[in-house]
This record gives structure tokens, sequence and C-alpha cells, in this order.
């Protein structure tokens, strides 16, 4: 590997081809009037923010899915002008004003939010779109739906807010179908009662990547995958259903070897100690890149198209792993962590069952300081 951008032999590729594929595949799931919004919050699930929205904006997205008006402003000054949905809470409401700044689309979830924009519309002179967040059974943020006909009706009444989206969130559509229902009755109330008085927003959205797949009928006007953007299953199984790429591989180099008689220990805390002659390869990654401790003596990383155990305790830059099976293997040789190596892959799903957490945070906690490399 010979690239002038990095020199630490620890990267992440990346094919856009393959974010290409999954986005057309989901829009096939949806009827065509359905709108899609990409979520692209968290740095696109750690891919990267901006080259994920440029993509997902020439395949279509109406929108594009933040968490914070950071995120926001980064598009816009990387020159993106897709409508972004601030997905969170803005606080304190005085951040309110970078909304008209930059043209983006804040999310409301209480009637002193709305307040406190309508006044600053109406100083500004301009009306502002606004999409209302209705908790229908999760329990973050947003008005419950007991709560949401009157929340709605004021919010119509502001003179500097334009109801643009009214929206909620599932809390387990990927493992709980009789909740998802539930959740999706006590919104899909709420609509009716306030279109009946005459409110009917553009962008009506309930559907994450789980519900985009297995529930047609929340698909509402628009819909708002994450996860399966990027080639991650939402659910088990859902590969049965929708032949999703993963766009990742996260990969590194052999830096150091050495063979070790029996009893030689290996790494903090003496948690590992051989039992056979080993040989050990030393890689440059470690929990500072974003690999989870709890892969320590149980994980694996492929090697020369061989899955090989991650020796002893997970260091701050760097992993041993026993390379023993693997005699042809030298000091340069590629390792991959996650993706596919010969005929041998380790998807990221198994690296979330051995942290014992979800494939979000896997690929979210990926450190910044991990070069990301972009394929067509």
């Amino acid at each position: 590997m010979s690239n002038p951008s990095f020199y630490r032999p620890c990267w992440i590729d990346i094919s856009l081809d393959a974010l290409r594929h999954n986005v057309q595949l989901l829009r096939q799931r949806v009827a065509s009037p359905v709108q899609l919004c990409a979520v692209v919050k968290a740095n696109a699930y750690g891919h990267g923010l901006v080259p994920m929205s440029r993509v997902v904006s020439e395949e279509g997205a109406v929108y594009l899915g933040i968490s914070s008006l950071e995120e926001g402003i980064a598009l816009r000054n990387a020159g993106i002008q897709t409508p972004v949905l601030i997905l969170g809470s803005i606080y304190p409401f005085e951040n309110f004003s970078l909304l008209f700044d930059h043209k983006l689309t804040p999310t409301l979830a209480s009637l002193e939010a709305a307040e406190n924009l309508d006044k600053l519309a109406q100083k500004h002179q301009q009306k502002i779109p606004v999409h209302l967040k209705i908790d229908s059974g999760f329990g973050r943020i947003g008005v419950t739906a007991p709560n949401a006909v009157e929340f709605i009706q004021r919010v119509a009444a502001c003179k500097g807010l334009e109801i643009e989206g009214i929206y909620t969130h599932f809390a387990s559509s990927d493992i709980d179908e009789e909740y998802t229902r539930t959740q999706t009755d006590a919104f899909q109330g709420v609509l009716r009662e306030v279109q009946a008085k005459g409110i009917r927003p553009r962008w009506i959205h309930m559907a994450n990547s789980s519900a985009l797949i297995r529930y047609p009928e929340t698909h509402g006007t628009m819909v708002r995958p994450g996860i399966a953007l990027y080639g991650i299953a939402p659910f088990r199984g859902a590969e049965r259903d929708v032949a999703l790429r993963p766009i990742l591989s996260w990969k590194t180099r052999i830096i150091f070897l050495k063979t070790t008689p029996p009893g030689t220990v290996i790494s903090y805390a003496r948690t590992w100690v051989a039992k056979r002659t080993t040989r050990v390869a030393t890689l440059a990654v470690g929990y500072a890149d974003g690999l989870p401790r709890l892969l320590s003596n149980q994980g694996q990383v492929l090697i020369g198209g061989q899955k090989v155990p991650i020796l002893g305790r997970i260091t701050m830059d760097m992993i041993m792993v026993d390379v023993t099976d693997v005699p042809n293997c030298h000091v340069g040789d590629e390792a991959v962590l996650i993706g596919r190596q010969g005929s041998e892959q380790l998807p990221v799903e198994e690296w979330a069952r051995w942290a014992q957490t979800n494939p979000y945070e896997i690929v979210c906690r990926i450190s910044d300081r991990v070069p990301r490399v972009y394929n067509a």
C-alpha cells in the first residue's frame, strides 16, 4: 500500500458502488410516490458524512437526516444543497438562528421550542419549514400521542412556521411486530385527527430500515433508512429479504512477526499464555481506532484468507494474533478486520456478537483517525 494521505497501515475501504446498489434496492421496496430521507447522522454511521451524503443525493434522496447543527453546517460548507432534516432536538433555543443562515430544517418536539422558533422566524420575516416529532411509544423526545393533536394545531397557528412534516420513530421494529403495530396505530390515529382538521403535511414518515423492509403500511410519504444504506442487516434474517451489500471493509497490516515458545505471555494483565510454540503477528490497530476491548482473547481477523484469533488484551494502538497456521504470511501482509478476504469473511454482525452490542455501535465508534478510502 502506498498512499500519501496516510502512513500508518490502518484504513477503511468504502465502496460507493455498493452504497448506490443499496439505495436503489431500498427505493425499489417502496411505492413510487414515496421518497427517501437518507439518514447520514453520526458521520454517516462512521462511513463519512460528506461522501455518503453526496452519493445518496445523486441517487435521489430528497432529504438527509442528521442529528446536529454541526453536521448540517458541514454539509452546507461542502456545497451539498439537498434539504437537511435535523432529527435531534436543538437546544439551547438561541441556536435556532443558525437554521436560517444554513437553510436547515429542524425537528420540533415541544411547544416551547415551537414558540421560540416562531418568534425568531417572524423577526427574520420568514416562514421556516419544520417537522414535528410525535412520541408514539419510544419515550425519547416528542409530544406524546394523546397530546399530539393539540400540539400540531398550535404549531399550525404559528405565523412563522410551516408544518412540512410529521413523524415518529419505532422502538423495536427489528424484533417486535406487535409493538411496532401499536406505535403505528397510535401515530396514524393522530394523523387522521389532524387531517380531518385540514392539516396535511407533505412528509409523513415513520419507517426506519427495519420497518421499510418489513412493514409497507408504515411507509407514509417518506421513509428514513439508515443502517441498511450501509449494507448492514437491520434485523436478523434481513439478508433473506433484501440483497444488501456491505460497503465497509476495515483493514490493517502485519507490522511485526515473532515465534514464541510455550509459556510466553502476550499483552497486558497476562491474560494469554502460549501453550505451544506460536507464531505471533502484531497488527497496527487498537482500541484507539475503535476496536472493542471485549474482543480480547475472543475476536478474530482474516490473514491469508484464514480466520486467526486475537491473543491477549487489545491495546491502544496494536493487537497480536496467532498466525501459526498461516505459514506463508510476512510483515506487510494485509489483515482484514471487517470484510472479506478470499473465500472467508468477517461481517460486522459477528463483531457485534463478540462485543455484546449491535452493528450500529461497531461502525459508529470507528475512530476518525482511521482514514476512509472511497472507491467507485
